[in-house]
């Protein structure tokens, strides 16, 4: 098992929860994203900025049983598809029988922005999601890990 972080959007906040986490249970964290991030991680993988470059050197690292961090929507549906457990860095646990509503739900969004519509941008991050983030990826940690933390 290890914890694979689509880093190019994920605060450093949820990357140092990640850490923490992961040294406690004792399963490695692999950082993907593009050059033009500045991340310090014992196993991270640069790649260029490229549309979706950094969701396809995700998707060729995970392994079923591994736990994937991102807010992509899509690359999450992917990941459930490998058996991937996914989270958001707002703590929400992409659900495989939810997903495919999400995915419409982003589709429909999108064509009423194409028409010249306009939606809410996503809530400013606030010391709660990082509580309920940290809370889910230990809930998921403890049910798939073999190490039990002291």
């Amino acid at each position: 098992m290890k914890i694979i972080v689509d880093a190019d959007a994920c605060p450093k906040s949820v990357l140092q929860i990640c850490l923490k986490l992961a040294q406690t249970y004792a399963i490695p964290v692999w950082t993907v994203a593009s050059f033009n991030h500045n991340i310090v991680s014992e196993h991270h993988i640069v790649v260029g900025d490229s549309s979706q470059e950094a969701d396809i050197r995700v998707m060729n690292l995970a392994q079923a049983g591994d736990v994937a961090v991102t807010q992509d929507w899509g690359l999450a549906a992917m990941l459930l598809g490998k058996e991937v457990k996914c989270l958001s860095p707002a703590g929400r646990e992409f659900d495989p029988s939810k997903i495919e509503f999400l995915l419409e739900e982003r589709e429909a969004k999108a064509k009423f922005r194409r028409g010249g519509g306009r939606t809410k941008g996503p809530k400013k991050r606030i010391t709660e999601d990082d509580r309920k983030f940290e809370a889910c990826l230990e809930k998921i940690l403890k049910v798939n890990s073999t190490i039990t933390p002291e």
